[in-house]
């Protein structure tokens, strides 16, 4: 809890901070979320806290009351220091944060996001809110997908480091006949019609998809048959989508389950994104796994014991890491230091069985990040949204790349 001293912060900070504050949930209605727009009078925002501060009254709760005037009268306080409005915008949270019932911590957190912010928001509620933060650090690496045959076709984005299907259609045209003459060359014209309005159904879908995307960095185009190739050489998309399309894949499925064998067969164009980044590091840890060539090992202790050697070629972490950094202190004197999931602390002081006060000292990740830089390893952070992330994450969500055997 802090007000920043330097108020601009970057985006591995505001990473950091965004854990933080979803972290915390209120009792009642008493989270107090501000965001200032770039350019926007900050003096508007005193004179709102303070109409905020004057409407608490009517909040029926005693301890509501007091919490929310606690935490309005702290921002009032810290935004004297502002003149004008930053740069970017001026983002405040503040409220009680005690996990102690009858106990109030109002915490404050004051900063300047890395990016503009047009948001002008007002709430106070049982959670922070931090949705528009979280858009600052998405991925701005988006890529279209689309795997199409003659019975089915599925639409796509691979944003970052996950997919997300968009659309699924199942088509109409019927398969080949085996029949002669006029009649099969009648159903051939009608199958061909068919499977045109069935392309055309899919590029529109896909138009309309892919160019409100501003990050649409390209697109990629797979399916098992001959499909594929007309839907790239026909006018289904726009010029401008057309002019995006980085490759066209031979795949064994089309619909959704085409969708990630697209992301694997898509590797050769697709060799500085994020995903396949992503899935190599995690595939190149297991593969030391599998061979057991003690080249790997995964598990806090034993990656800790292995950094603080010097032996770390590469730290991998899951973003989705369920470890804390966590300082316990008791009234008698007793204190201790550890890493743990939250769940898994004890209630009671070991000397005097007195509840213990437990705080979360440091940011687990900023500290592994740190001691990686420190000892030259190369760190990586890895989502848990594709499935060899998952997979990551079952084991602990932390590992590393050794240097050599210990």
């Amino acid at each position: 809890m802090f007000l920043f001293n330097e108020i601009l912060i970057n985006k591995k900070q505001l990473k950091a901070l965004i854990r933080e504050l979803g972290s915390y949930r209120g009792r009642h209605t008493e989270l107090v979320s501000i965001s200032v727009p770039s350019g926007y009078n900050i003096n508007e925002i005193t004179n709102l806290v303070r109409q905020e501060a004057g409407t608490c009254a009517n909040i029926k709760s005693k301890t509501t009351r007091k919490n929310v005037m606690s935490a309005l009268g702290r921002i009032e306080q810290a935004l004297r220091d502002f003149k004008v409005t930053p740069p970017n915008g001026l983002c405040i949270y503040s409220g009680n944060v005690s996990e102690k019932e009858g106990v109030a911590d109002i915490g404050l957190w004051m900063f300047e996001p890395p990016e503009p912010i047009n948001l002008r928001t007002y709430r106070c509620e049982q959670t922070f809110l931090i949705d528009h933060l979280k858009e600052l650090i998405e991925e701005k690496e988006v890529y279209g997908l689309v795997t199409i045959d003659k019975s089915e076709a599925s639409i796509g984005l691979l944003t970052g480091k996950s997919i997300k299907s968009l659309n699924h259609f199942d088509s109409m045209v019927p398969g080949k006949t085996g029949k002669g003459g006029q009649s099969a060359q009648r159903f051939e014209r009608v199958r061909a019609g068919l499977l045109l309005n069935f392309m055309k159904m899919i590029g529109e879908s896909a138009t309309k998809s892919f160019e409100s995307n501003k990050h649409l960095k390209g697109i990629l185009l797979g399916g098992p048959g001959p499909v594929k190739e007309k839907f790239a050489d026909g006018d289904f998309l726009s010029e401008a989508l057309k002019k995006k399309i980085m490759g066209i894949k031979d795949l064994s499925y089309s619909g959704e389950p085409g969708l990630k064998e697209l992301l694997e067969r898509s590797e050769d164009v697709l060799k500085d994104a994020s995903a396949t980044v992503e899935r190599n590091i995690i595939l190149d840890f297991f593969e030391h796994l599998k061979k057991e060539d003690g080249l790997a090992t995964y598990g806090y202790h034993a990656v800790m014991n292995a950094l603080k050697m010097g032996a770390v070629k590469r730290l991998v972490v899951s973003e989705d890491l369920p470890l804390r950094y966590f300082e316990i202190s008791c009234r008698c004197g007793f204190s201790e230091e550890k890493v743990a999931k939250k769940e898994s602390l004890p209630d009671v002081c070991p000397k005097c069985s007195s509840q213990l006060n437990i705080t979360e000292k440091k940011d687990i990740f900023e500290m592994l990040e740190n001691m990686a830089e420190d000892m030259g390893t190369e760190y990586k952070e890895v989502s848990s949204e594709t499935p060899e992330g998952a997979q990551f994450i079952q084991l602990g969500g932390i590992g590393a790349v050794l240097r050599y055997k210990l």
